[in-house]
C-alpha cells in the first residue's frame, strides 16, 4: 500500500513538472483497466528514472478527460492504455495498448526518435 502511494505521489509531482515542458508522454487510462495496472506495476516505477522518461515526462489522464482537455489529439482514443506523445499540447504520435514490458521500451524509443528527435540522451 505504501509503495502504491509513493508511486502515485511521484506521478503527481511528475505531472506538475511536465506541464511546464514542451514534450510529455501522456498515458490515457481507465479505471479497472488491467493492462494499465500492469504497466504501472512493471514499468511505471522505472519510467521517470530512464533517459526516455526524462526526455518525455509522464502524465496520466483518464479517458473521460480526453475530450475538451488541454491536449489536441489526432483522433479519438478507444483503448487503454494509450500512450500519446505530446509536444506543445499537440499529439505527435501514440502507442495503443500495452504490448508487454520488452516491446514497450522499443516501441517508445522508436516513437521518440521518429517523432521528437530523441537521440538516446535524456
Amino acid at each position: 500500500m505504501l509503495r502504491r502511494f509513493f508511486f502515485i505521489a511521484l506521478v503527481g509531482l511528475g505531472a506538475l513538472a511536465s506541464r511546464a515542458d514542451a514534450l510529455e508522454l501522456v498515458m490515457v487510462e481507465r479505471q479497472g483497466c488491467s493492462y494499465c495496472v500492469s504497466w504501472k506495476e512493471t514499468i511505471g516505477p522505472a519510467y521517470p528514472q530512464t533517459e526516455m522518461g526524462k526526455f518525455a515526462p509522464l502524465r496520466m489522464v483518464d479517458i473521460k478527460d480526453t475530450l475538451g482537455g488541454d491536449i489536441q489529439y489526432k483522433g479519438r482514443i478507444l483503448f487503454t492504455p494509450t500512450f500519446v506523445l505530446v509536444s506543445d499540447g499537440r499529439e505527435i504520435g501514440r502507442i495503443e495498448g500495452h504490448p508487454g514490458d520488452h516491446f514497450f521500451w522499443g516501441m517508445l524509443e522508436k516513437l521518440l526518435r521518429e517523432s521528437a528527435g530523441y537521440n538516446g540522451q535524456g
